[in-house]
């Protein structure tokens, strides 16, 4: 029980199972209904996701033991060795990319460009820049195209929708996330807000910002005609209540309201996807 509890955490079980879910709402908005497929990009998308989380702990593992919030993972608490480590990365990726190829090469594609911007491009900046978070955005929007894809089989106007609007989204939510584990990140040396001055009213007012301009970019759904009223109506109200959350943290920069910022947005992505296919016009 202690080794599958290890794996899970090396996976980042329950982030993974999140990433799926904008997947398949991409999938089912683009359209789609064989379960076969479904269950290709479930599967293959969770052990992409895996496998890019895994690399992400063998990159920072040093790292992770100087940090309150990942001083147990498996690696820093040596209940998996590295090489253990390497092998699961190397079976998650492959059977991975093998099982999104089945679905189509595009899939495939999407599932490789992810694995290699987060793993070889954000995860190093994190030390660097706060730019990385723009970096790491790329592949944080991939899962919703990469389902409408899965469909769709071709890069077109509505994957593309859905990825930007699951890109604008990456900005408040990871950023929330950043300001309420920020003294935790600076031990290990992580500039992740997007102000060097850390904590302060410049953060506060760009994560404000980018929430703010979620709004209308959530309504392209039904500016393309592709949703009717109720996601008019509903992405303007939930849009406002997230936005509403972020002007408190600009007014109070408390870390309390980053965390009530952070919780909306986990809320505030999933719900707003799966109106999107409901309202399907």
């Amino acid at each position: 029980m202690g080794k599958i509890k290890s794996y899970s955490n090396f996976v980042k079980f329950r982030l993974s199972v999140l990433v799926l879910v904008s997947a398949l709402s991409g999938y089912l908005f683009a359209g789609g209904s064989d379960m076969l497929i479904v269950t290709y990009l479930l599967v293959g998308g969770f052990f992409i996701t895996a496998a890019s989380n895994g690399s992400n702990q063998i990159w920072e593992k040093d790292l992770d033991k100087l940090m309150d919030r990942t001083k147990n993972r498996p690696l820093p608490t040596n209940k998996m060795s590295l090489n253990e480590a390497l092998l699961v990365v190397l079976i998650c990726f492959s059977l991975g990319i093998f099982i999104l190829y089945l679905i189509n090469l595009y899939s495939a594609l999407l599932g490789l460009a992810a694995f290699v911007a987060y793993v070889f491009v954000y995860t190093p900046l994190k030390r660097i820049t706060p730019w990385s978070v723009f970096v790491g955005a790329f592949p944080g929007a991939i899962p919703p195209m990469l389902g409408a894809i899965a469909h769709t089989n071709e890069f077109g106007l509505l994957p593309g929708v859905l990825f930007f609007v699951q890109f604008t989204w990456q900005f408040p939510h990871f950023w929330a996330i950043a300001w309420v584990a920020y003294d935790d990140y600076k031990k290990a040396g992580f500039s992740l807000l997007p102000s060097k001055t850390g904590k302060t009213k410049n953060s506060a007012f760009q994560i404000m910002f980018y929430s703010l301009a979620l709004i209308p970019f959530s309504l392209l759904p039904w500016l393309m005609n592709w949703c009717g009223t109720i996601t008019l109506i509903s992405g303007t109200l939930l849009g406002g209540l997230f936005f509403l959350y972020a002007y408190r943290l600009f007014l109070t920069c408390e870390i309390k309201d980053a965390r009530k910022l952070m919780f909306a947005s986990f809320v505030y992505l999933p719900i707003i996807q799966f109106i999107y296919i409901f309202d399907k016009v």
